[in-house]
């Protein structure tokens, strides 16, 4: 289990506001994202890294209206398989549209 990490003030506001949304501490989050990176047998060696791709992903999803920015919605209540397909079907037209 990681003990520490070191983020930018940047990322810890933003994990702020989304463990907020779920009323989960930090910590409570922290831990829930590392359970479930090994649960998916995603490789946690470099913890702080993914948890700055968490962040990025939260927003970006939020100014692609994949996710609803009101933080009283929450983010456990949303259908994540139907977001990722979404997620996905837009990366594809983003990559056929650069070819």
């Amino acid at each position: 289990m990681v003990t520490s990490v070191r983020l930018e003030e940047m990322f810890w506001l933003i994990l702020e506001s989304i463990g907020e949304r779920d009323e989960l501490t930090v910590p409570q989050l922290l831990h829930r994202l590392y359970n479930e990176s090994l649960d998916a047998g995603h490789d946690v060696g470099n913890f702080t890294s993914f948890l700055r791709v968490c962040c990025l992903r939260y927003l970006d999803l939020q100014l692609r209206d994949l996710i609803p920015a009101q933080a009283h919605v929450k983010l456990s209540q949303l259908p994540a398989d139907e977001i990722l397909s979404l997620e996905a079907v837009e990366r594809l037209k983003v990559n056929s549209s650069l070819t």
